[in-house]
């Protein structure tokens, strides 16, 4: 091993502007999303309280855990020589370690907090004395004891560590500069290059990320090399070269079509969407028109015919995966929590790409659906996968202990494969990034949050702009201008898809005007105290799934705004079950608190016979009618935050319930 710090190594240290600046993606192109230090979010709103719960709580309980399981100490191993023993951990636990780093560094970018740097020096001590001279990093391959570097890139993941090494690399160097932990990347990055280049090996890893990481860390570093060899590995991927799974096709690790041919994704939706993410990077870098077509065809049949109501990914358990179209069970629903935080980097890319409106929405679906469902309210326990249905109570887990199972029904503190505890740490401390776009003069709310907000315009001055919102259980978004140039600016807020009869005023317009879905703008040579007003239609509302999706035919699930209700068995009527529940679509439902109260009717429970199928045979002109016929009470039931759900100890659940 050898020691990196050298004096090249020292801590560069960015000014204050540059800091400011600091976001995960930064393409070459007209529009950029906020740095992490241009946003400020009230700690009492729905994302200041996730971020501080982060920051507070979950970074520190993913170190313990780490620590605790031996995962951090498998760099220690390596760095001693002392691998001969049993390893810790899946072959990728590397990459949870790499994850955390980022989070770090993005937490200590966005607060400058002292302990959240020590506890990140400490861990880059540790993961630096375990690079190899050539830099080669990777702790169960390529050591005594251990099999060959690269002999399994189907399943090794040896390549997916690194890009998720150069993510956190590139956080660093963003909020801080060029220090240790870049120096490291550099060198890992470096020696991919010679390993998979042109005249290298030609071959890819079975889970895409180190495209995501070689193209970041390339725009960070302007280093044309990193973006060429992200640019292999796209172009590679699609001939079927991975040494096959059992019972799995090379869909799975998107290994079938060429990305560039591909209309739909398919195979292990965290790779599929990690994939499409890294193609993006590369079409933007590299002016390929053609591959952003590819990518963009893709997200628009996918999310068409293969994405569930909270914006969730994946309706497979065998695979973590895409199913075909239209196939999106409730209750089998497997919508990984890192599918979701990586459908909001595919959305992301795209939309500063774009500007289209629509890559907005599903960000912010799958924020509040997904995301921010994983985490309990004390930032220690997670879910993995997101049905979105649940049959049986979930069994409790103890605080101590590793839950094996991905689809528990209870937020377990930490899996056999905890990979959604830290890809949740990274999204939320870097949250902000996410919440707005800049381009030119014109400033575009993404996202709705009460927040500070101080962005600097590519054309010279500032906007400083105060949002107070009670979003998104109250539609009214204020927006108070505190200091603005004194020329035209533009600042333009997204109204979503659902929200019809949106209204908007600016400075000097008494009288609401009509803001129809997309981007209402206001122009304006602002001055201090303008305040601009949208309000949201944010009343409860029926979604009826599409006719093509037969698992679901015959029910409707409730929304408000961008959060999707579900009906817990918590708050039924004692002594009724979940699967005897029908909601009477009659009756409108009405807003209680953040979430909604509907109508239902209470069927009498259908007995199974003993020793048969569950199902009658009737002639066509008998066939059981509705179930109405069979009701035994109507009353009131309470819906709430599909985030929520299972917060009140082990539940059964539903989103979409039967209709009378």
């Amino acid at each position: 091993m050898t020691d990196t710090r050298t004096a090249a190594a020292a801590p560069l240290h960015l000014s204050p502007t540059d800091r400011t600046l600091a976001r995960p993606v930064a393409p070459d192109g007209p529009r950029r999303g906020l740095g992490v230090g241009e946003l400020v979010l009230d700690g009492g709103g729905f994302w200041g309280r996730l971020q501080h719960t982060n920051a507070q709580a979950t970074l520190a309980h993913c170190v313990e855990w780490m620590e605790r399981l031996g995962w951090i100490a498998n760099f220690d191993r390596v760095a001693a020589g002392t691998t001969d023993g049993d390893r810790p951990g899946w072959q990728f636990s590397d990459s949870e370690v790499y994850k955390l780093l980022e989070a770090l560094a993005w937490e200590h970018g966005r607060t400058g907090d002292a302990s959240v740097d020590a506890t990140f020096e400490a861990l880059v001590d540790r993961v630096a004395a375990a690079q190899d001279d050539d830099g080669y990093l990777n702790t169960c391959f390529g050591h005594a004891g251990q099999p060959d570097r690269y002999s399994d890139l189907s399943s090794g993941h040896e390549l997916y560590c690194t890009g998720h090494l150069l993510q956190a690399a590139v956080a660093r160097l963003r909020t801080v500069g060029a220090d240790r932990l870049v120096e490291v990347a550099r060198r890992a990055a470096d020696h991919v290059c010679r390993e998979f280049g042109e005249l290298g090996r030609d071959g890819i890893c079975g889970h895409p990320e180190i495209e995501l990481g070689l193209a970041e860390l390339g725009r960070a570093l302007d280093e044309p090399r990193y973006t060429e060899q992200a640019r292999l590995f796209v172009e590679r991927r699609g001939r079927g070269t991975l040494a096959p799974i059992a019972l799995l096709s090379p869909a799975y690790f998107q290994d079938d079509v060429p990305v560039r041919d591909a209309d739909v994704w398919r195979g292990h939706a965290v790779r599929a969407l990690y994939l499409a993410a890294g193609a993006v990077d590369v079409a933007v870098d590299t002016a390929d028109a053609e591959l952003l077509a590819a990518v963009e065809r893709q997200w628009t049949r996918s999310v068409e015919r293969r994405t569930y109501l909270t914006g969730g990914m994946g309706s497979r358990h065998q695979d973590e995966g895409f199913g075909d179209d239209w196939e999106l069970p409730a209750d089998r629903a497997y919508c990984e929590t890192c599918a979701g935080v990586a459908s909001v980097m595919v959305s992301w890319r795209l939309l500063l790409a774009t500007d289209d409106v629509r890559y907005a929405d599903l960000i912010e679906r799958t924020l509040y659906n997904v995301v921010a469902t994983s985490p309990r309210s004390d930032g220690r326990a997670f879910f993995y996968a997101n049905p979105l249905q649940q049959r049986e109570p979930g069994a409790d887990v103890r605080p101590d202990a590793v839950n094996p199972r991905a689809e528990g029904g209870v937020r377990a503190p930490w899996f056999d494969v905890s990979c959604c505890p830290t890809n949740v740490a990274r999204t939320l401390a870097s949250w902000q990034a996410y919440a707005a776009t800049v381009e030119g003069d014109v400033v575009s709310l993404v996202l709705h949050a009460s927040a500070d907000l101080r962005v600097g315009l590519d054309d010279g001055g500032e906007l400083a702009l105060r949002v107070r919102t009670g979003y998104p259980a109250d539609g009214r978004v204020r927006v108070e201008v505190l200091d603005a140039p004194d020329r035209p600016v533009t600042l333009r807020l997204r109204v979503p898809h659902w929200a019809q009869g949106a209204t908007l005023a600016g400075p000097g317009e008494p009288v609401p005007a009509p803001a129809a879905p997309g981007w209402a703008e206001v122009r304006a040579t602002f001055g201090a105290g303008d305040v601009v007003t949208l309000d949201l239609p944010t009343a409860p509302r029926f979604t009826w799934p599409h006719p093509r999706v037969d698992a679901v035919r015959g029910t409707v699930a409730v929304e408000r705004g961008p959060l999707v209700l579900c009906v817990e068995s918590v708050d039924l009527p004692d002594g009724v079950a979940i699967e005897d529940v029908r909601l009477d679509a009659s009756v409108p439902p009405r807003a209680e608190g953040d979430g909604a109260v509907v109508t239902v009717a209470v069927v009498a429970p259908t007995g199974a016979e003993p020793g048969r199928p569950p199902f009658s045979a009737h002639p066509a002109s008998s066939a059981p009618d509705a179930a109405a016929a069979s009701t035994v009470a109507t009353t009131e039931v309470a819906l709430v935050p599909y985030h929520r759900w299972a917060e009140r100890g082990p539940s059964t659940m539903r989103v979409f319930v039967p209709t009378l």
